[in-house]
């Protein structure tokens, strides 16, 4: 987009030639707060005066580690209670991919048509779209894809499978949720085989969809949980999280089986900490609905063919491409951010701050159901 940035606040950009841009997708899902919420920046702050990175992750007790591995898994299932801290979603997903092989002692992974887990080797090798793949073949062997919301091939899933790999809701695959029943039956199938299964949640995650894990909406637990983007309240942060009996496997053969040196840096695990409790202390599940009940009231009319997902993540699926590259640029001409996903160039990403005022969301959905109108 060319933006030069001079400051961020609330749902607010700021540029350095005086504009002021309203934020409709958060940075892409990770300010959930606003940019720079002030408990946010007094946790930093705090942190600051204490130290920052002291050790390689793991040989140091450092408190902000600590602090915010207990809240984080005491809000979660008794089988997610082990969590280990990473930099960002895409080493959350390889952690996840070595864990599950370690612990199962197989090789072989399977994935969904059109997901979206990252741009490092492994998270690539597990993403289901061939033109992000093609140009770096070969990647990892024994993946196996299947169709998103499909029965079909569902006994590929058998006792050679190390891990089954799936985003609760398609994220840059277009904003799909994935059905109860079928994901359902994917945690049968999982549990009859011995896979394990490893819920992406680093966009859905942290009250996006409406609670603070979507995995929470379908009465389906992972084995091992992914989160990142928001987490760290915009710090750089991932995790994956398990189950201690899970994790045991990666403190031999040999003793160091996962290591990173700034994983759960001490300002990040501040900033994460003062996040989440801000989130557990707010009504987001109803801030998140309030979005998408007001989103899908007035995103209707010409041009538009649906408005899909859930909470304060949105995909507004406009007739062709050519449709949506106009209203994009007229919104930003507007000072309204909006963007699209990977795998869609006729689908507008809806994913605001879930702190956004009512009337400022109101108006920008206005703006943009405004700008349909013109060029529908």
């Amino acid at each position: 987009m060319g933006l030069e940035i001079k400051k961020a606040e609330g749902c607010f950009l700021y540029t350095k030639d005086g504009r002021r841009f309203t934020d409709l997708i958060s940075g892409i899902a990770v300010s959930s707060l606003g940019h720079r919420h002030p408990e946010v920046l007094n946790a930093i702050k705090k942190q600051l005066d204490k130290h920052l990175h002291v050790m390689v992750y793991g040989e140091f007790i450092q408190e902000p580690q600590s602090r915010f591995a207990h809240r984080l898994c005491s809000k979660l299932p008794d089988t997610l209670d082990r969590v280990y801290f990473v930099n960002s979603g895409t080493e959350a997903i390889e952690g996840a991919l070595k864990l599950s092989k370690k612990f199962t002692g197989r090789s072989k992974l399977v994935a969904f048509q059109n997901s979206y887990h990252g741009d490092t080797h492994g998270s690539l090798s597990v993403t289901g779209r061939n033109v992000y793949r093609d140009p770096y073949e070969p990647l990892l062997p024994n993946v196996h894809f299947l169709n998103y919301n499909s029965f079909d091939g569902l006994d590929t899933i058998n006792r050679e499978t190390a891990a089954v790999i799936i985003e609760p809701i398609q994220g840059e695959g277009g904003i799909i949720p994935a059905e109860t029943g079928w994901l359902k039956e994917i945690r049968k199938r999982c549990d009859e085989t011995g896979a394990l299964l490893i819920f992406d949640e680093i966009q859905t995650g942290f009250f996006r969809t409406g609670s603070l894990f979507a995995f929470e909406q379908y009465g389906v637990v992972p084995d091992i949980l992914c989160l990142a983007k928001a987490m760290g309240g915009g710090m750089p942060m991932g995790a994956f999280v398990s189950s201690t009996e899970i994790f045991e496997v990666f403190k031999h053969n040999p003793p160091l089986n996962h290591v990173t040196t700034f994983g759960g840096h001490p300002v990040c695990c501040a900033a994460a900490n003062a996040n989440l409790r801000v989130l557990l202390s707010g009504d987001f599940s109803a801030k998140a609905a309030a979005i998408e009940k007001t989103a899908r009231r007035i995103l209707k009319g010409e041009g538009i063919e649906e408005v899909r997902g859930r909470g304060a993540m949105l995909g507004l699926q406009l007739r062709d491409s050519r449709l949506t590259q106009k209203v994009v640029k007229e919104c930003f001409e507007n000072g309204i951010i909006l963007g699209w996903t990977l795998h869609s160039n006729s689908l507008i990403r809806i994913a605001p701050p879930l702190i956004i005022d009512p009337k400022l969301l109101e108006d920008s959905l206005q703006t943009i159901l405004g700008a349909i109108r013109k060029f529908a």
